[in-house]
């Protein structure tokens, strides 16, 4: 698990770094502005779908699926599967690409609203160019998400974590290459976005190939295989994503708001994704194959046990990270994103929504890391029961705090969705272990009140050093950005020394988190 998850993490990190590489080019070259908002709407939109759909509930029914023909059934039948479940896949995708192309004026009035309400309507008009060339964005994307549950059910876990990273190295590419080529600079991010997919497709053909698994697709709905996954994936639609709804409509939302509030709430909850996909991303994707075999076999100690180490993991280090990304927001942002374009009031209200996301990060992890514990199960039912609870409390928390604190015209209105999005990852969270305890599906092992206690003190030792290291705003916008860099990574570097100094001299060891005693 720690070998595997260590493998995820790592190209993950890298995915993550160039990443944040290509978050730090759109700020400097396209800041907060209406076309990079037109933009984050077109993109969000069939990256929505992708992890709704593909990497969210589709591999979530797939992988458990594809285990279990893996254990009971020999290669034969597992090829046969997988031909049939592309060419069924691939057929949905496409008709879904073609209708998304097609109606992208009517998606765009759903999903920006506010953008309607403006005089000039060109804003509208360029995100509705901008999503058609997105769009089929999904059909290569939710291809890849198939054949990365292949190659994760088999155990090669570098190979999809790795694709990531082209998405962002043909982004990148595309500012300097493409952009400058365009009458509206903005259409090179969204071609970028369509190479990026065809890429990402084509580079893991061939490790299907070396499986043995490389054969022409089949249209069959009715093939026993399919169907399965079928039902398995429709309600876990709802239950996979209810992060990801919540984090649409809240792009709903802001594009009522002021100008810039998309942007904001972008590059904040970019920063919020690199521990997410560190840590949780990592450890949901190593252990659903696993906690599949172990259902299979009937191993109920090792399934809670792999839970417990799991959990233990976001305990250590989710929490540190929430506090870290808490008390050095306006430094990180600061450093990554500001310049001539991206301004101090931009950089204000970027790191106002990262301190509102950074409370809810052990809760978006743990929701990452225990919806395995369903799926595994072939459970995609409870999820979706939690799910619809967890999204109720979203919007019920967005109308208690965006209305009021919009309508008193009040800076920063944006930052109540990023509020109500992590209370509601908190509440998803605690219902799902609340269940999975109740059931007795997982038991805790002996030790958590230790853990606890250690994790308190060692977070109170490290809050004390971000404390005394903390600059105000205007200092960190007088330094270069290489003294930024430096005191930024000092900051940082000194943090992460004491907290795990301290876990150390409390008597954490290699063993609290590799194994369960």
């Amino acid at each position: 698990m720690f070998k595997s998850t260590l493998i995820v993490g790592i190209m993950t990190l890298l995915s993550r770094v160039l990443g944040f590489a290509r978050d730090v080019i759109f700020a400097r070259e396209f800041a907060a502005s209406a076309g990079m908002d037109a933009f984050l709407i077109a993109f969000k939109i069939p990256n929505f779908m992708r992890r709704l759909f593909a990497e969210g509930a589709f591999n979530q029914a797939f992988v458990p699926t594809l285990g279990e023909y893996k254990e009971k059934q020999d290669k034969a039948a597992v090829k046969d599967l997988i031909q049939h479940v592309s060419g069924t896949l691939g057929g949905w995708l496409f008709m879904i690409t073609l209708i998304g192309v097609i109606a992208a004026p009517i998606i765009i009035m759903i999903f920006a609203p506010g953008y309607l309400d403006q005089k000039d309507q060109s804003q509208y008009e360029l995100t509705v160019d901008l999503l058609r060339i997105t769009f089929p964005y999904i059909l290569f994307i939710s291809l890849v998400a198939f054949a990365g549950g292949i190659l994760n059910t088999y155990g090669r876990f570098a190979v999809p974590a790795f694709t990531p990273v082209l998405l962002n190295v043909v982004l990148i590419a595309s500012v300097y290459w493409i952009v400058p080529l365009m009458e509206q600079p903005i259409m090179g991010l969204a071609i970028g976005v369509f190479l990026a997919g065809v890429l990402q497709l084509f580079f893991q053909l061939p490790f299907i190939a070396h499986l043995g698994f490389f054969a022409r697709p089949r249209w069959n709905p009715q093939h026993a295989g399919v169907k399965k996954i079928l039902k398995l994936m429709l309600p876990a639609i709802f239950g996979a994503s209810v992060a990801q709804i919540n984090l649409l409509l809240d792009t709903i939302i802001a594009s009522l708001l002021v100008t810039g509030s998309i942007s904001w709430l972008y590059y904040s909850d970019r920063l919020m994704e690199f521990p997410l996909g560190l840590l949780g991303v990592a450890l949901a994707t190593v252990i659903l194959p696993s906690l599949s075999k172990q259902h299979i076999s009937e191993s109920k100690e090792q399934f809670s046990a792999t839970l417990d180490k799991a959990i233990r993991w976001v305990i250590y280090l989710g929490i540190p990270s929430g506090i870290g990304l808490f008390m050095l927001s306006e430094a990180i942002i600061t450093t990554l994103f500001g310049s001539d374009q991206f301004l101090k009031h931009d950089i204000e209200m970027s790191s106002m929504s990262l301190m509102a996301y950074s409370f809810g990060l052990v809760g978006f992890i743990l929701v990452k890391v225990l919806l395995p514990g369903f799926y595994s199960r072939q459970d995609t039912k409870t999820p979706v029961k939690i799910g619809i609870i967890a999204l109720t409390i979203n919007m019920v928390f967005n109308i208690i705090i965006v209305i009021p604190w919009f309508l008193m015209d009040y800076p920063g209105a944006h930052a109540g969705l990023a509020i109500a999005t992590s209370i509601s990852a908190f509440s998803n969270a605690f219902l799902l272990y609340h269940w999975l305890r109740k059931h007795g599906v997982y038991s805790p092992t002996k030790g958590w009140t230790k853990v606890w206690l250690q994790v308190i003190l060692a977070n109170s030792a490290m809050l004390v050093v971000l404390w005394l290291m903390h600059y105000e705003l205007d200092q960190w916008l007088s330094w270069s950005i290489s003294e930024q860099i430096v005191q930024l990574l000092t900051t940082i570097i000194c943090a992460i020394t004491v907290y795990f100094a301290c876990l150390f001299l409390l008597g954490v060891r290699k063993h609290n988190f590799f194994c369960v005693k």
